[in-house]
């Protein structure tokens, strides 16, 4: 079979029918989680001012310098959000919601935009869940975000996760601490890879946060981040860790770990599956005090984590999670109506009304097919029951009722039909 003319983009895929149930039902979960942990939802454009991107991750990000779907109409330059920290960032300054009072807490689920090698895990156009707490700068905020962080992935049934922690402390422990890591690098510096050369003049600690194999030896022997962290930092840091020390929530200090933004400063996170192999992340976050400030607000502690849809799914396939199989996942009509004639169709147009408008979800043919025909695609479709209705069911008034499952019918009136479909709804509910 020869390919189709268009397809989608390499990196962006369609989600299919029976492949949407999935994703709602994780949809509601965030939702659900969200409203437990008093957060709220925001919303903002997938479309950004490039330099907002820019100045917000870091010039020098492998994001910025080699994943970003940019363009220009006239003299403006635009980019598709690979993220939406800043894009939040942006809507509280612009909405002034630091004025509301107190720290906002915000959630956001929607497509961010990469322009990076497609593979497993890994898309051009994937999907994040994640928080955003701004106006608090306690370690309690730390620890509220993990815990909801990790609340999310108890409650879509994904417990074997490893918690990482680092403090890439603020902006004068992190100076002191490049000075040592530059030290102990330099020796090393023709054995590293190419782009971590460039990074030893440019941003040293993003070698930390390579994929290289070679370069992955070189920094498991650097010193640690924690010792170059002053005062101030190690206080934070510490409360942080008793916090979650105290809730029984497990841990491992990685003093590698500064993840891929430049904003994140003291607190940092991730969390892993070994379920997903060599991309193992599903979810990080960290503490951002400095960014509100670089994109042009008042001084703004915060804090946040992002989770990807994709690999969330990833996890719970290679557990076989219930959810993801399709028969339980697929959303089927409860009753199916069978109308032969076209006094029937008519007549069954009302009478889908009525059953939609009383809470039963009814579906038709809309080919005008046989009897036997439409019984094959109400068997197809999975619905509960078919309503059969034909000249003489209209003329007495009567309807044959269907059970799919039972292979039993019996004939009613039609508010008895509406009756025995809102009763059996009910009984599946309780």
């Amino acid at each position: 079979m020869a390919a189709p003319k268009f397809q989608s983009h390499l990196g962006m895929v369609d989600l299919l029918p029976e492949q949407t149930p999935l994703w709602r039902r994780i949809e509601q979960t965030f939702h659900e989680q969200a409203a437990l942990f008093d957060f709220h939802e925001i919303r903002t454009p997938m479309m950004e001012q490039t330099e907002l991107i820019v100045r917000g991750i870091g010039a020098t990000s492998d994001i910025v310098s080699k994943e970003i779907f940019a363009f220009e109409k006239g003299d403006s330059h635009y980019i598709l959000r690979p993220e939406c920290t800043a894009p939040v960032v942006r809507a509280y300054i612009e909405h002034h919601l630091g004025q509301r009072g107190g720290a906002q807490k915000l959630y956001y689920v929607g497509p961010m935009f990469r322009a990076e090698r497609p593979q497993k895990g890994r898309l051009r156009q994937f999907h994040q869940f994640g928080v955003e707490v701004l106006g608090s700068a306690h370690p309690i905020a730390d620890i509220e975000t993990i815990q909801f962080m990790l609340a999310v992935l108890e409650a879509l049934g994904l417990s074997d996760w490893t918690l990482k922690l680092n403090s890439v402390g603020d902006r004068q422990s992190r100076e002191a601490y490049k000075q040592v890591l530059m030290e102990y690098l330099a020796p090393y510096a023709s054995q590293l890879s190419e782009t971590s050369q460039k990074r030893l003049e440019t941003n040293p600690m993003r070698i930390l946060d390579s994929k290289d194999a070679k370069d992955q030896q070189i920094i498991a022997e650097a010193p640690s981040i924690l010792e170059s962290l002053n005062e101030e930092c190690q206080a934070h840091f510490a409360q942080v860790r008793d916090g979650l020390d105290s809730l029984g929530i497990p841990y491992e200090l990685t003093p590698q770990l500064v993840r891929g933004m430049d904003y994140y400063t003291q607190t940092a996170f991730e969390v892993t599956s070994a379920a997903l192999g060599s991309q193992d992340a599903i979810a990080g976050g960290g503490r951002y005090d400095l960014l509100v400030e670089e994109l042009g607000g008042a001084p703004t502690p915060a804090v946040g984590f992002a989770m990807g849809i994709e690999r969330l799914i990833l996890a719970m396939q290679s557990i076989n999670h219930p959810w993801t199989h399709q028969e339980s996942a697929s959303v089927v009509p409860h009753v199916y109506l069978v109308t032969l004639g076209e006094q029937a169709q008519t007549w069954g147009l009302d009478a889908l009304q009525t059953l939609r408008s009383k809470g039963i979800s009814a579906t038709t043919d809309m080919q005008g097919r046989s009897m036997k025909a439409q019984m094959k695609d109400a068997n197809r479709s999975g619905a509960h029951y078919t309503l059969i209705v034909g000249e003489q069911e209209l003329q007495q008034g009567n309807f044959v009722l269907r059970h799919m499952a039972e292979s039993s019918e019996e004939t009613l009136s039609f508010d008895d039909v509406v009756r025995r479909l809102q009763a059996d709804i009910a009984t599946h509910r309780s």
